[in-house]
């Protein structure tokens, strides 16, 4: 008997990359799921009925149980309807996975409202509004497992993409909250941060200019980005389990599975009262000292404030 015999999922985005490879995964665990995928292109345009019913027929052909939905997660109506069909195919909903994503990067200062708006609605908002309807059936029956998906550019940045970066972010925040509303019901809520070759992380450019092709991830390295190295982690979340883990985030990779510690003071400065300016600004540096700035200005460039020129390290590139 599987991990998931008898529950039933929902999984967002499941007609490519990470999201097909978590359907199968819970379909081979037993689970009724209902794959959901607009079929559009990386950037959120278009619509395809094609990914979400071709997962669906790979899973039937293994003698499992799946069906399809087309559904935009950036409405709230679009969310209920996703939420319905579970409820009209199988007559219940035990777990949602809130995977479906778009990227439109750009820098900010290029970054028009049109892009930020697309990103946060379909990450963000798209997660509330798949996590409302399904919270209120949870909360009823006592009984739930929802996993959000976060990113590494949204816990620690990556340059050219704050629409997606701070809907990431968003998600860990909001990952937290629902952990806190539901977890008195039975529902746990947590929230995977991972790393995998999809076809959007092949539209973000090379994180280094000018690398080396030595740099560029080898074939066994490739390997174990495969998007299937992270459905094991969801599954073992959506599974009774997992019961007493509620509200963690898991950065997840190849055979990786680190718990991210929540945001702590790392150093700190306390006086009985007010700070002059002139106290802090001899302070902080202090503070801040060997504290790494990820996107140093080069020497050349006059800084006000820069008293001396010293060798600044460069900012390493994070995957999305």
């Amino acid at each position: 008997m599987g991990l998931l015999e008898g529950k039933v999922a929902i999984v967002t985005g499941a007609g490519r990359g990470i999201g097909k490879a978590l359907a199968l995964q819970m379909a081979e665990e037993g689970a009724g799921v209902v794959v959901n995928d607009a079929g559009v292109g990386p950037d959120g345009v278009g619509h395809d009925n094609g990914p979400a019913e071709q997962v669906v027929a790979e899973i039937k052909d293994n003698g499992l149980t799946a069906v399809a939905n087309y559904d935009s997660v950036a409405t709230m109506d679009g969310g209920d309807s996703i939420i319905k069909t579970a409820l009209d195919s199988f007559g219940r909903l035990d777990i949602l996975v809130n995977n479906a994503g778009i990227l439109r990067d750009r820098m900010i200062f290029n970054m028009s409202e049109q892009e930020w708006d697309d990103v946060i609605a379909v990450h963000l908002k798209g997660h509330f509004a798949c996590i409302k309807p399904a919270a209120v059936l949870m909360r009823q029956q006592r009984y739930g497992r929802i996993i959000n998906f976060s990113s590494e550019s949204g816990l620690w940045g990556n340059a050219g993409q704050a629409n997606y970066g701070a809907a990431k972010s968003g998600i860990a925040g909001l990952t937290r909250v629902v952990a806190r509303d539901m977890g008195r019901y039975g529902v746990t809520c947590n929230a995977i941060a991972p790393r995998a070759m999809t076809r959007l992380t092949a539209t973000i450019p090379q994180q280094r200019p000018g690398a080396a092709p030595a740099d560029a991830p080898r074939p066994e390295q490739l390997r174990q980005l495969a998007p299937e190295f992270i459905a094991p982690m969801v599954c073992y979340l959506a599974s009774d389990h997992a019961w007493n883990v509620n509200g963690q985030i898991f950065h997840v990779y190849a055979g990786t599975v680190a718990l991210l510690s929540h945001p702590l003071p790392s150093r700190t400065i306390f006086k009985s009262g007010m700070w002059t300016l002139d106290e802090l600004s001899k302070l902080v540096p202090q503070m801040m000292e060997g504290v790494r700035n990820p996107a140093p200005p080069p020497d050349e460039l006059e800084i006000p404030g820069r008293t001396k020129q010293e060798p600044q390290p460069q900012a390493a590139g994070l995957d999305a």
